[in-house]
């Protein structure tokens, strides 16, 4: 059923829900552990922490905190985050669209799926090590085998220096077995991630079908748009030769759309 808080406004078995009016008038920022306060219009208030302490911050909607769709605090554990999260609810018209607003929808699966379970999702992560997209190349032609080297051989010697991740390469798609070293050296990357950190990273791996993609971009190694790029070298290629798909297009701008929010949720956190 849809909700104010994210989910989705589509059944699976029938057309779009409508979606729900905007039910509130200000939007505003406070620490989660103060007294609520009148809420006020943009720009936010700029609460303050406790003395020598630190505590999450809540998005309030005319003074009431908003819940998660599993009716968890929506606490988020930066004010920039907080801010950023404000401005998508503030940015609502006459209803709530939550397909406009993916920072709110990626802390709701942070709060909702992720907290209390690292230690799973970091394991889901590190799981994709075992078919990283980066190990498979192509057998010919010459051409996408050069680009595929190109942008993949750089994030594997990275991953090598830095993760101490050695992933073993092979043309072809028949399955690669990768030593158990490297599935515990992801492990080991992720474990200071928090929550939200590790929901950002998990949206970035599926995306792009490679741990080591995520981690490379998450250390500030590639920027989001190398990254992206390098999960696309086999489709740009079959573009380049057999042209554009208008469906598969707008499928990619919103799995873009995705990544990007990934990519801000991340640098908002850290």
């Amino acid at each position: 059923m849809t909700d104010a808080n994210g989910n989705s406004p589509k059944s699976d078995k029938g057309p779009a829900r409508p979606l729900p009016k905007r039910f509130y008038k200000a939007v505003s920022v406070v620490v989660a552990d103060a007294p609520t306060v009148p809420a006020s219009p943009p720009p936010y208030p700029s609460p303050t922490r406790g003395e020598g302490r630190a505590h999450p911050f809540r998005i309030l909607l005319d003074g009431k905190p908003i819940r998660t769709p599993a009716k968890r605090h929506f606490e988020l554990p930066s004010q920039a985050l907080a801010e950023a999260i404000a401005a998508e609810w503030e940015a609502q018209a006459d209803h709530v669209d939550p397909a406009t607003m993916p920072l709110t929808r990626l802390a709701n699966s942070a709060i909702d799926g992720v907290a209390g379970r690292e230690a799973e999702v970091r394991a889901d992560i590190a799981r994709y090590a075992g078919s990283d997209l980066v190990c498979y190349r192509a057998e010919g032609p010459e051409e996408l085998v050069q680009r595929q080297a190109q942008l993949w051989d750089p994030v594997l010697s990275w991953a090598a220096g830095t993760l101490g991740v050695r992933l073993q390469v092979a043309a072809g798609i028949m399955p690669v077995a990768q030593p158990d070293a490297a599935a515990a050296a992801v492990v080991r990357a992720l474990e200071r991630r928090s929550a939200f950190a590790l929901a950002a990273l998990l949206v970035m791996t599926t995306l792009t079908g490679s741990a080591l993609l995520a981690l490379a971009h998450a250390h500030g190694h590639l920027p989001a748009e190398e990254a992206w790029a390098a999960a696309h070298v086999d489709e740009d290629w079959q573009i380049s030769r057999w042209g554009e798909d208008a469906e598969a297009n707008a499928r990619r701008a919103r799995r873009w759309a995705d990544m990007q929010a990934a990519s801000r949720l991340l640098e908002l956190v850290r």
